[in-house]
């Protein structure tokens, strides 16, 4: 087993120990996290920011609340894994959301797939014969992000065979209202 990837497993799941809820927008705050919805961000989901001390989380008000909590979930992984990455240059770092072709964003993928959906629980769905689609649907997420799950699931040890990758850049092409972005 990875211990970096161990690793992402047991501090998403300290947090929602911790909050006692996989949602993240209710995580943040309880662990002083400042969400900020805002409009006009057109091609921007969200990012995540720590300056003065502070963190913050900003979210494309234009976002379904599906996407919304999986951009939040995303934004706390930047937190609890790359902090010190967001404090480069003037305190404010852009991530590029869901783009894994990048270990940061990888790993933020990953953790969200943690804080969102429940190992035992998935595990559960997978033995009563539910296929990604189905098991997506059950926890409300992207299925490249359950893909995301299942990888991870493998790489704690359960026998998991997923039967695709994601794509890299899956949160790149999130529809917001009636048009498709790309980033």
């Amino acid at each position: 087993m990875d211990k970096r990837y161990d690793d992402i497993f047991r501090k998403a799941d300290r947090l929602v120990q911790r909050c006692g809820t996989r949602d993240p927008i209710t995580i943040a705050n309880e662990i002083g996290i400042y969400i900020h919805d805002l409009n006009g961000l057109s091609n921007l989901l969200g990012m995540y920011t720590y300056r003065n001390k502070e963190r913050h989380i900003l979210l494309n008000a234009d976002l379904d609340d599906i996407h919304r909590r999986m951009v939040a979930a995303h934004e706390l992984g930047h937190d609890a894994l790359h902090r010190e990455q967001a404090k480069v240059g003037s305190g404010l770092q852009e991530f590029s959301l869901f783009y894994m072709q990048t270990r940061m964003e990888y790993e933020a993928n990953a953790f969200a797939s943690h804080i969102l959906i429940d190992n035992e629980k998935l595990v559960e769905r997978l033995k009563d014969g539910y296929d990604v689609i189905q098991a997506s649907s059950a926890f409300d997420v992207n299925i490249n992000l359950m893909l995301v799950k299942l990888h991870e699931l493998q790489r704690l040890g359960y026998s998991i065979n997923p039967l695709d990758v994601p794509r890299s850049d899956f949160m790149g092409r999130i529809g917001i209202g009636k048009k498709e972005i790309y980033l």
